[in-house]
């Protein structure tokens, strides 16, 4: 039965309703520029020359610059506002990428990438601030809907790669249409935001490096630390596991087993596709059984269906075997933010910002180290370090929140 507190919510008004389409259009469009890219990947790599552990680290540079750029995201939103910073980080963003797929070297390849990175990790900030502001009107979540439609976005990018393939269109005309689209749909969407500046517990969502470092100065204890510790572990391991469908799937199907150009694009497409089903019942299943309990069988999914793949290697297997890696870790990045952003001791939003920044190191050092792996042993031996990374989160989840007692 439904409580009197949710009989008695007011529906959202117009606004509400048409700045939450805006924020989906946002999110969809993020998840789609990169995923444009990624498929094309090997092209570039074979196309500049690189070898596997340059262009791991050529690669590295976009999460590296995410790194460098995390934290001035809440000033910029504190100045301009939440949505038009989202939008012109969007279309940053999408020049940076077209830049990556014109570049004639490795070096500049990697600088595009940084940049594009940048913009990137505030564009993320951005639109997940305009998200929770929509959802304070709404007076109920609806933030993990946005991250789901982000994942429709990478299977709409991927698949849009994969045509592309298919159809052999050069790369800049490729990245030049997606660059089109989606900076087109950023700009119509900003029209549709919420009016006027973002008011103050929107910028605590985003705290700035100084108020990191008081809170974690005053009176935190061992154990909130070791917690933080623990949360940004169990994200890292998302990251990891997710980035070796986003960076290397396309390269494995292709050049390790053989698939055609047009298949080689699936294993990227069902890693983002089952994510997107593993976020859509991921909020009801942690409703019932709790953040810790859908950790744990996710990250033994993710784990057992990758190492199948990797030990029986073929291609219908390798692409079940991403899928497997998506849907397991699908609920750990926003476990992990939602259990720190409870941490006790800390400023609202410190712990989310810590554990949101730091995460990205995983982004940043998987792709080098899976490259160094490949370049002496082999890329079927440095995929290994998705279920590696499962086991991780499945050993860690201890950390993250039980079922909560149901109220009448």
């Amino acid at each position: 039965m439904a409580s009197i507190e949710s009989i008695r919510r007011p529906a959202p008004d117009q606004a509400s309703r048409r700045a939450r389409i805006a924020v989906s259009a946002l999110f969809l469009t993020n998840g789609a520029l990169f995923a444009n890219i990624l498929p094309r990947y090997p092209e570039i790599k074979s196309g500049l020359g690189l070898d596997n552990l340059g262009y791991g680290f050529a690669i590295a540079a976009f999460p590296a610059g995410a790194i460098a750029a995390g934290l001035l995201a809440a000033v910029l939103i504190r100045r301009f506002g939440s949505a038009r910073i989202a939008v012109i980080g969007t279309a940053l963003t999408s020049l940076g990428l077209l830049s990556a797929a014109l570049a004639p070297s490795g070096v500049l390849f990697a600088v595009a990438l940084f940049l594009g990175g940048a913009s990137d990790a505030i564009t993320d900030v951005a639109q997940n601030a305009h998200g929770l502001r929509v959802q304070r009107r709404y007076g109920r979540s609806i933030i993990n809907g946005f991250h789901a439609i982000w994942s429709i976005g990478a299977v709409l990018g991927g698949v849009m790669a994969a045509v592309a393939i298919a159809l052999q269109l050069p790369l800049g005309v490729h990245l030049g249409i997606s660059t089109a689209v989606f900076v087109t749909v950023a700009l119509v969407a900003l029209r549709f935001c919420l009016p006027g500046r973002d008011d103050e517990v929107d910028a605590e969502a985003a705290a700035e490096p100084v108020e990191l470092a008081g809170a974690l100065r005053r009176g935190v204890t061992p154990r909130t630390v070791i917690a933080i510790i623990a949360l940004t572990l169990i994200a890292m391991a998302g990251a990891v596991a997710e980035d070796a469908g986003n960076s290397w799937a396309t390269l494995y199907l292709a050049d390790s087993l053989g698939a055609a150009a047009a298949i080689a694009p699936l294993g990227f497409i069902a890693l983002v596709g089952a994510q997107f089903v593993g976020r859509m019942i991921g909020d009801p299943l942690t409703d019932r059984f709790g953040q810790r309990w859908v950790a744990r069988v996710g990250g033994i999914i993710a784990a057992v269906g990758m190492t199948l793949a990797l030990a029986f290697p073929t291609v219908p297997g390798t692409i079940l075997g991403f899928a497997a890696v998506g849907f397991g870790i699908a609920t750990l990045i926003p476990a992990a933010m939602h259990a720190a952003d409870e941490l006790p001791g800390l400023r609202a939003g410190v712990g989310l910002t810590v554990v949101s920044w730091l995460l990205r190191l995983g982004f940043l050092l998987s792709p080098p180290f899976v490259g160094y792996i490949a370049e002496n042993q082999s890329l079927r031996a440095g995929l290994l370090v998705a279920p590696v990374a499962a086991l991780v989160a499945v050993l860690l989840a201890g950390f993250l929140e039980k079922r909560r007692p149901r109220r009448d």
